[in-house]
């Protein structure tokens, strides 16, 4: 693995709405910058993504995982390929080895991670969803956190990111509305 940097985000929410939080709530995401070892080329078994997804997300994870001092209850995973990849190169990081980095220091996790994936330039924006780790119909978990690197990913690069919380939304107020399952 190629790694150019990691860099970690923490935010500590307390006010939503002009409402204090009954409860802070505390988002982390960790970004692995790594050297695509494909981009600019159309490979068709991307195993060695797979690997490197594990690879990574374990130490990103442990990393995360440093900023925390309550149970985990969020998860969310997120992948930004340089223009020179394919979006099927952020996928390969993202599935099908990575969720299990992501669960096992959280203590299980039964519902699937989110995530997101896209292609795009050095300095933008990229949205990490975040669900509750066993519920996936808990609204109140419902949840994201934007990040920025101004100088990742380059064109061969590519970023992927973890990223946990422990607690959902501040201030919820959809948790009880009806499901239209």
């Amino acid at each position: 693995m190629d790694l150019r940097k990691i860099s970690c985000f923490q935010e500590v929410l307390y006010k939503e709405a002009g409402e204090a939080a009954k409860q802070p709530v505390t988002r982390v995401c960790a970004v692995g910058i790594i050297r695509n070892p494909f981009a600019g080329q159309y490979i068709e078994d991307l195993a060695t993504l797979f690997d490197l997804g594990e690879q990574l997300g374990e130490r990103l994870t442990a990393e995360a995982m440093k900023f925390f001092d309550r149970p985990i209850t969020s998860y969310g995973k997120a992948a930004l390929v340089g223009v020179s990849g394919d979006i099927e190169h952020a996928h390969a990081m993202l599935h099908p080895k990575l969720g299990k980095q992501m669960r096992a220091p959280i203590g299980g996790g039964a519902a699937l991670i989110p995530s997101s994936a896209k292609i795009g330039v050095s300095g933008c924006s990229l949205d990490i969803p975040l669900g509750h780790k066993d519920d996936a119909w808990s609204f109140n978990h419902f949840d994201a956190m934007t990040i920025s690197l101004p100088d990742s990913p380059r064109p061969d690069e590519l970023a992927l990111v973890v990223a946990f919380a422990d607690g959902g939304r501040l201030n919820p107020r959809c948790g009880d509305a009806p499901a239209g399952r």
